[in-house]
């Protein structure tokens, strides 16, 4: 059996269809999605005591910009709904290497996400929470990047995230300079 030579006709239509948006997909996929990174970064906040009642995290010293406690709540919700979004799209647009990439970045990118909180709020180690922002932030850039090459609207759905991360990484950078010694009584130092 001989497989047929591609024409350009050929090659054009598998762009096409790399870049159809498949709605059944995108639906199923929000559907798992942003219930997925809602509930599971706000049971990690959560079970990290990233609230209020921290008693540690109120003992420190906290930069001028540090917003009130429930900003965050509501600023990782819109976030994590954006993101899913994003990830969403990218899994119903096509098929492929890039794709798989895109999310396999996506997923590896969440995982480190949810190990801030345990890092910080529970395990108290605020240099090692701000390596774990920057790390954050390089697979963030790296999936905007990646997503940008199935979808410029998944990609910009990524922006604030990436924004937000910088911000984030200022208040831990700033906060690891206010409070010097916060991490090192905490390992008995």
């Amino acid at each position: 059996m001989t497989v047929p030579p591609l024409d350009a006709g050929t090659l054009d239509q598998e762009r096409l269809d790399r870049g159809r948006l498949d709605r059944g997909r995108l639906v199923r996929a929000l559907l798992v999605l942003v219930p997925l990174l809602l509930v599971v970064g706000g049971l990690i906040a959560r079970a990290s005591g990233s609230t209020e009642e921290n008693l540690w995290y109120q003992s420190l010293t906290l930069p001028r910009l540090q917003p009130p406690g429930p900003v965050f709540g509501i600023a990782w919700s819109i976030l994590y709904t954006m993101i899913a979004v994003a990830a969403a799209i990218v899994w119903a647009k096509g098929r492929g290497v890039q794709r798989s990439q895109a999310l396999g970045l996506f997923a590896i990118g969440m995982v480190v996400n949810w190990s801030w909180s345990p890092v910080f709020f529970l395990a108290h180690q605020i240099e090692a929470a701000l390596a774990i922002i920057l790390v954050m932030l390089g697979l963030a850039i790296w999936t905007t990047w990646r997503f940008a090459g199935v979808s410029r609207v998944a990609a910009g759905l990524m922006l604030p995230y990436i924004a937000w991360l910088i911000f984030a990484g200022g208040l831990n950078a700033a906060i690891w300079q206010l409070n010097p010694v916060a991490s090192a009584m905490q390992m008995g130092v």
